[in-house]
C-alpha cells in the first residue's frame, strides 16, 4: 500500500494558486492525479499561543471547493473569516490513491473525532459527522488512516500528537464521534424517530429509557445522540433545544470539553449541566425538547443540600418534552440515589408500552461488553464474582491479564510499570471505599487521608497538590479527569473519581468490606468508611432500611469493569485473598503457565 500524499501550505489564495500550478505543471504526475483527480481531505487550521482552531472537510475538487471558503472568510459571521487568511492560518491537504467518496467521508470523520481529543485544540468548526457504512476499500481504512495521522505527526506533532495519547483521553472515550456498532446504530436511529414523533405530540415528560450494564457503550451512544440533535435543524430553520446532564463532577468535565470544543452552547446558555443546577435553574420556564441524561442511575431519589426536590428524574420530565436516560440499576452507590425497584420497573413497562401506540418501544437494552478487550470467559469471570458472589477459575486469556496480588506494593509497581509505558499510561489504583476521607478537609494529624494496608498506604481522591505550577499547566490539569492527570499515580481512586471513565489497567484493592466466607464472597457494610452507602434511607411508606450491602456489590462492580486491558487485584481479606490465588493458579494450570504474583 502506497503512503498518502500530504501538502502543507500557507492558508491564503496565493499558495493554493501555486500547488496548483506545481501539480498541472506535471512534475509529480502521481501526486497530480490524486490530488486533482481524486477526493480529497483537508485542514483549515490556525494556531494562536500554541492553541489551535480547525475546520476537517473533504471534496472532489479541493481547490475550487477552498475558493468557496476564501470567498465565504469575507463575512464575519463565518467560521472561515476567523480561520483563514492569518498569517499563522494553514491548510493541509491530503490525497490517497485509494479514496474514493466513502473513504474520504470516513477519514474526515476519524479526523474530527482524534481532532477532539487533541488537547491543543480549543475549537472544530464542523457540524456533522459523516460516518459510513459498507464499502469498498473500507477493510483497508485502519491502515490508510494510521498513515494519514503519522503523515501529519511529521508536520506538526503539536496539533497532530501520538495516536495512543489521543486514544487514552477522556474526551476522546466519549466523542460523538465514535463509529457505533450495528447494535448501537439501531437503537440511535429508532430514539431519533422516537424523538422526533414525540416532539410532534406536543407533550412534556415522555421518557427513552437505555438500559446497559458497565463497558456496554452508553456513554457513546448518548454523546452522539446529543450531538445530532444539537446540530439538526427543525423545519423552520431552528435548532432543537437539548441539554445533557450528568450527576458526576469528573464525567461533567469531560461533557463541558466536548460542548465547548464543537461550539454546542446556546447563546449564553450552558447546555451540559449538573441536575440540580439545571431543575433549579429552569424553574417557570418553558420546557425544552430534549434532555439527554448519563449516568441516570446517580440522579437523587430524595432531597439533599441545594436541591429541595423529592426525585430529580420527575423533576427533569417536568421541565422537558422528551427525556433520554442511559440506566445502570447496578452502578448506584449512595441512598439519595437509592431506586426503589419498584418504581424502576414502573418506568421500564411505561417505555416498553409506548411501542403498543407509537414507533417503536421506548425501551433499549445495551448488551454487548464494548470495555473489556477480554474473552467472553473473562467477563463472565468478573460478572460471576460481582453478580453471584463466587470466585470462579481465573480463565486463560491471552488479550486480558487478570493478576492476583500477596502485597498492595506489589500491585502498585506493576501499576506504575503499566503507567510509564505509553500504550498503557491510563492505569490506576483504585480501591473500595473503606479508608477515611473527606472531600475538599485534611485530616488532623496527617497531611492527606490515606487508604493504609500494614506498613504501604498511599493518599486518595484528588488530594495530591495540583498547586506549585504555571497556570497554563493548572487550567489544563482543571479539564482533566482524575486518571489523566499525571499526578495522580501517586493517588489511589475510588467510584468518586474513576466511575464512568476507562482505564488500561485498573490496580483494585479490595478493602475490609470484601470478605470471603464460607465458599462465598460477603459485603460487609460494617467495613464500610462510606457513610452516604451505609446510612438509613426513608421510602415512600415512612419505613427505614439499610442498603449498604447492596451498593458495595454495586461498589466493587464499578470498580472490576474498568480495566480495558487488565485487572490486577489485591484483598486485604486473607480468605479472599486465598480463594483468588487459588484461583488464579487453576485457570493459570489449564493455561500452562503460572499467572500470579
Amino acid at each position: 500500500m502506497n503512503n498518502p500524499v500530504i501538502y502543507e501550505i500557507p492558508d491564503n489564495e496565493t499558495a493554493l494558486t501555486e500547488l496548483e500550478q506545481k501539480l498541472d505543471g506535471g512534475l509529480d504526475r502521481r501526486n497530480a492525479r490524486i490530488i486533482l483527480r481524486y477526493p480529497t481531505v483537508y485542514i483549515h487550521n490556525l494556531e494562536n499561543s500554541d492553541r489551535y482552531e480547525v475546520y476537517i472537510g473533504e471534496s472532489n475538487n479541493v481547490f475550487q471547493r477552498t475558493l468557496q471558503h476564501y470567498e465565504a472568510a469575507k463575512s464575519e459571521k463565518t467560521w472561515q473569516h476567523r480561520v483563514i487568511g492569518d498569517q499563522r492560518s494553514k491548510l493541509f491537504i491530503i490525497g490517497h490513491d485509494h479514496f474514493n467518496k466513502s473513504l474520504t467521508l470516513d477519514v474526515e470523520n476519524r479526523l474530527m473525532h482524534y481532532m477532539l481529543g487533541v488537547d491543543k485544540v480549543d475549537r472544530i468548526y464542523n457540524r456533522r459527522g459523516n460516518e459510513q457504512d459498507k464499502y469498498y476499500p473500507e477493510d483497508e481504512f485502519e491502515e490508510i488512516f494510521r498513515r494519514i495521522w503519522r503523515g501529519l505527526h511529521r508536520c506538526n506533532s503539536a496539533l497532530f500528537p501520538a495516536q495512543q495519547l489521543i486514544e487514552d483521553s477522556a474526551v476522546f472515550k466519549a466523542s460523538p464521534f465514535h463509529k457505533l456498532t450495528e447494535d448501537q446504530k439501531r437503537d440511535k436511529e429508532q430514539i431519533l424517530e422516537i424523538i422526533y414523533d414525540a416532539l410532534a405530540q406536543n407533550e412534556v415528560g415522555q421518557l427513552v429509557f437505555v438500559s446497559g450494564e458497565a463497558g456496554t457503550g452508553k456513554t457513546v451512544l448518548n454523546s452522539n445522540l446529543f450531538y445530532e440533535l444539537c446540530t439538526a435543524q427543525k423545519e423552520d430553520g431552528s435548532r432543537y433545544s437539548c441539554r445533557l446532564i450528568v450527576n458526576h463532577d469528573q464525567q461533567l468535565k469531560v461533557y463541558q470539553q466536548i460542548a465547548e470544543k464543537l461550539g454546542l452552547k446556546s447563546g449564553d446558555e450552558e447546555v451540559v449541566m449538573k441536575p440540580t443546577a439545571f431543575i433549579n435553574g429552569h424553574a417557570g420556564k418553558p420546557p425544552v425538547d430534549v434532555v439527554f441524561v448519563d449516568e441516570a442511575h446517580l440522579l437523587w431519589t430524595q432531597g439533599k443540600q441545594s436541591y429541595r426536590g423529592k426525585n430529580q428524574l420527575e423533576d427533569l420530565r417536568g421541565q422537558a418534552r422528551v427525556v433520554v436516560i442511559m440506566f445502570d440499576e447496578h452502578q448506584t452507590l449512595h441512598t439519595q440515589e437509592y431506586w426503589d425497584p419498584a418504581y424502576v420497573d414502573r418506568l421500564k413497562t411505561e417505555a416498553k408500552n409506548k411501542g403498543e401506540t407509537r414507533l417503536h418501544s421506548y425501551y433499549f437494552e445495551l448488551k454487548n461488553q464494548l470495555r473489556i478487550r477480554g474473552s467472553q470467559e473473562t467477563v463472565h469471570w468478573i460478572r460471576n464474582f460481582v453478580d453471584h458472589q463466587s470466585v470462579l477459575p481465573v480463565p486463560p486469556d491471552n488479550r486480558y491479564d487478570i493478576r492476583i496480588f500477596d502485597d498492595p506494593a506489589a500491585l502498585e509497581q506493576a501499576i506504575r510499570e503499566k503507567a510509564e509505558n505509553e500504550e498503557t499510561k491510563l492505569s490506576r489504583i483504585l480501591a473500595t471505599f473503606d479508608w477515611d476521607y473527606v472531600d475538599h478537609k485534611k485530616p488532623e494529624k496527617a497531611d492527606y487521608w490515606y487508604v493504609t494496608v500494614g506498613q504501604w498506604r498511599m493518599p486518595w481522591n484528588l488530594q495530591l497538590p495540583r498547586e506549585g505550577i504555571d497556570r497554563k499547566t493548572r487550567r489544563k490539569l482543571k479539564e482533566m479527569s482524575w486518571a489523566e492527570q499525571p499526578v495522580s499515580i501517586g493517588e489511589v481512586g475510588s467510584t468518586f473519581t474513576v466511575q464512568g471513565f476507562d482505564l488500561n489497567y485498573a490496580g483494585v484493592i479490595l478493602g475490609p468490606s470484601v470478605k470471603y466466607r464460607d465458599g462465598r464472597i460477603v459485603f460487609d457494610p460494617s467495613a464500610s468508611h462510606d457513610k452516604k452507602a451505609t446510612q438509613y434511607r426513608t421510602l415512600a411508606d415512612g419505613s427505614r432500611q439499610k442498603f449498604g450491602t447492596e451498593f458495595i456489590r454495586n461498589e466493587v462492580n464499578v470498580l472490576l469493569t474498568r480495566g480495558v486491558d487488565g485487572l490486577y487485584i489485591y484483598a486485604v481479606d486473607d480468605a479472599l485473598r486465598k480463594a483468588l490465588h487459588e484461583a488464579a493458579a487453576v485457570g493459570s494450570a489449564g493455561a500452562g503457565s503460572l499467572q500470579k504474583s
